[in-house]
């Protein structure tokens, strides 16, 4: 699998996934911290990446453009550590790997994760 990290995300969780054998890349580390949403999306789908953020507006925008990929891993967590968030990463990524290569929004809280089907 390979991820795309969003602003919120901690470049040092983008190196502890390349500690497991991910490729991960953070917008940070080529200068893209203030393209648009639309663009991180067309990015990841044409580097057949994973969108990791807090950020709301990918759902949305998945929604209106009825697109079926990238998918995008959503933290709604109390908590946005780095600590937290690779936490609650490594449960999704054990139990979603099927989900996430074919097109899905998965919606991370602390308690639990919601898996949606893309298109929406």
């Amino acid at each position: 699998m390979k991820f795309l990290a969003d602003m919120g995300i901690s470049p040092r969780t983008v190196n502890w996934l390349r500690s497991k054998g991910y490729d991960a890349i953070h917008l940070v580390e080529q200068g893209l911290e203030k393209i648009p949403d639309e663009a991180i999306l067309s990015k990841a789908q044409k580097e057949q990446r994973i969108v990791l953020t807090v950020d709301l507006d990918f759902g949305f925008l998945l929604a209106i453009t009825k697109a079926s990929l990238p998918s995008v891993i959503l933290f709604r967590l109390g908590n946005e550590s780095r600590e937290v968030i690779e936490e609650r990463l490594t449960e999704v990524l054990e139990k979603c790997q099927d989900e996430l290569s074919h097109g899905a929004i998965i919606s991370v809280s602390d308690e639990y994760y919601r898996v949606r089907s893309l298109p929406i």
